[in-house]
């Protein structure tokens, strides 16, 4: 099974290559990573190139924005599966596309997905906030539930039949994609019960109060696109957040190091 990730990039040269190293580090042996790089003028191109690697496939150009960068990945990917990996982030072990091969192997399904740890940006290893997802059902989605966006994995399919990510959502076209998916698609998702991204926090969604208004404006858009209900159900979404901030026995890297 080929899994490829899709990287998104833009002025990135503090931490792409961190990221980069936790792709390659993947055990998993059949895998690919598309980095689409938005006409850096740092140091970005560099540091991709200083990989040298024949799974590494770099793109730049002017896009218009993250979500267009993404479709351009997906549309150039050649894997059974397609997963994000973005600039920020890293992969918390080195068996992590192992196990959503082995997800995808196990049963009939087009998409897996795990739990999520927010870390410190400085220090990737002081974790912030723990995202447990926990098993889908249907009807969790009007209690404000969604899969960790970073964690998803899809079958190619799912984009080719229900579309990639509509760029009109400037925020929340994840999350748009996600109710899109799971209502209309009616995906079949497994849930691999470890963490298996680490998120820097300051991501584009919660940069300032404006960026926080326009978010909680484009989730309402989806909510109601996809008939998940209104206001409620958005009040919910967001006070879920405020259990990622308790400390989870038994969770993995909750340690202040």
């Amino acid at each position: 099974m080929k899994i490829s990730i899709i990287m998104a990039a833009y002025n990135s040269q503090e931490t792409i290559g961190e990221a980069i190293e936790s792709f390659l580090a993947q055990n998993h042996p059949n895998k690919q990573l598309i980095v689409i790089d938005g006409a850096s003028h740092d140091g970005t191109r560099a540091i991709v190139e200083r990989f040298n690697s024949p799974v590494i496939r770099f793109y730049s150009e002017p896009d218009r924005g993250i979500y267009d960068a993404l479709n351009k990945g997906i549309a150039l990917a050649d894997g059974d599966v397609i997963g994000l990996l973005h600039t920020d982030d890293l992969f918390a072990r080195e068996n992590v596309l192992a196990q959503v091969a082995e997800a995808f192997g196990s049963g009939n399904v087009d998409g897996a997905y795990g739990d999520l740890e927010y870390v410190a940006r400085d220090r990737p290893n002081r974790v912030i906030r723990y995202w447990r997802a926990g098993v889908y059902r249907p009807e969790l989605l009007r209690t404000g539930w969604m899969p960790p966006h970073p964690t998803l994995f899809l079958c190619r399919d799912v984009f080719e039949k229900h579309g990639c990510y509509d760029i009109s959502f400037r925020i929340s076209a994840d999350y748009e994609a996600i109710l899109r998916w799971l209502t209309s698609a009616e995906l079949r998702l497994a849930y691999i019960p470890e963490v298996l991204v680490r998120m820097r926090v300051g991501g584009e969604s919660n940069g300032s109060v404006g960026r926080i208004i326009r978010k909680s404006r484009e989730d309402l858009r989806a909510l109601r696109r996809h008939g998940i209900g209104g206001r409620g159900v958005l009040l919910a979404k967001n006070l879920i957040k405020l259990s990622q901030f308790t400390r989870r026995e038994g969770s993995q890297g909750m340690k202040d190091t």
